[in-house]
């Protein structure tokens, strides 16, 4: 017996999709092409992701175009922003009808009039077909989504990609940041370890929140240190630059913001020093045959790393290096030459306006 358009895609094609908004868009084509007077389309999940609750995506007969929808928190399916947005959508194009398919999703559709049994069917039919091929498609994006979370979007890219290999790796133009936070082991010493997490939690959500913000990307948590790149690219280094510095100042205001907070609370400021360099580095995979680390290396990590370690000698709360200064549109100003642990030449440090 041949099966209906819709069935035969969610049997033979739909494992290939390459998302969730392909899926729900071809499907929907599907079973228009069986006769379905259908107006719209919703698909709802329950990701695996650190901060989104549920994912919607909205599909119009009409024109095509699909859009998508997050919800943040920890709201069940159905309660959550999405699921009811998605319903309204829904119910302001047609005749509603919804089916669960699996634990973790739902499908909705709206019809032009109403359905009879034999189309009901279908629909169910529909749902229950559709339950292998979205959770492939559903593994796939928690598997990304758990590379991203733990590697960043730069190694996690690679990896999905097979590079599971040691390897030479390859050179990335950017500029660098890197920033630690001063007395921490004293305050992890005098503080209980859940007190100890969120202070190291609250720290790195506004300095990695403001590199992310300006278009950096976290390569390394180290300790209660963090290594940023900004890519050159096609933007060029002065750009690149810019955004660092946009991306300190960012960073800063949310810290003084906490430490506001925390001295309501008793508690002491968190002070942090952060270095900017501009230059090259290898970035690839490096340790043992079978446990690997994407990691960075070169003179420019060794350089950054080592100049923020001046910014407490120095008292300054940001350090430039020569390169960095002379790259970057802000004002900067001279500090001299100044020799830096285990780096042989001597670099022309900057600093900038209070």
């Amino acid at each position: 017996m041949r099966l209906p358009p819709a069935l035969s895609f969610l049997v033979d094609e739909a494992t290939g999709m390459t998302g969730a908004d392909r899926f729900l868009a071809t499907l929907g084509a599907k079973l228009m092409a069986g006769s379905l007077p259908l107006a719209g389309g919703a698909l709802t999940e329950l990701p695996t992701h650190p901060i989104i609750a549920q994912h919607s995506w909205l599909w119009r007969a009409d024109t095509g175009r699909v859009i998508e929808g997050l919800g943040f928190g920890a709201a069940g399916l159905g309660q959550a922003v999405p699921a009811a947005a998605a319903r309204d959508w829904l119910v302001g194009l047609g005749e509603v009808h919804e089916t669960p398919v699996g634990a973790t999703a739902r499908l909705g559709w709206a019809t032009s009039r109403p359905l009879r049994p034999a189309e009901l069917r279908l629909l169910h039919e529909v749902a229950r077909f559709a339950t292998a091929p979205l959770a492939v498609l559903a593994a796939r994006a928690t598997q990304a989504v758990l590379l991203e979370t733990y590697l960043g979007k730069r190694s996690a890219a690679r990896v999905l990609a097979g590079r599971l290999r040691r390897e030479p790796g390859e050179i990335i133009q950017a500029a660098l940041l890197y920033a630690d936070l001063r007395g921490f082991t004293e305050l992890s010493e005098a503080s209980a370890p859940p007190e100890v997490i969120a202070t190291l939690d609250a720290w790195f959500d506004r300095i990695a929140g403001a590199v992310h913000a300006f278009g950096g990307e976290v390569l390394k948590f180290i300790g209660d240190g963090i290594l940023a790149i900004f890519p050159i690219g096609q933007r060029g280094a002065p750009a690149a630059c810019d955004a660092a510095i946009r991306a300190v100042a960012a960073a800063r205001a949310g810290m003084d913001h906490l430490d506001r907070s925390r001295a309501a609370q008793g508690l002491p400021s968190l002070p942090f020093g952060t270095a900017l360099h501009v230059g090259e580095m290898l970035w690839g995979n490096i340790g043992t045959a079978d446990r690997l680390d994407f990691t960075a290396i070169g003179p420019s990590v060794n350089l950054v790393s080592r100049l923020e370690g001046l910014c407490r000698p120095l008292g300054r709360p940001v350090l430039l290096s020569g390169a960095f200064a002379a790259a970057t549109s802000h004002p900067s100003i001279p500090l001299g030459r100044h020799r830096l642990r285990g780096i042989a030449a001597p670099c022309a440090v900057f600093g900038l306006p209070a």
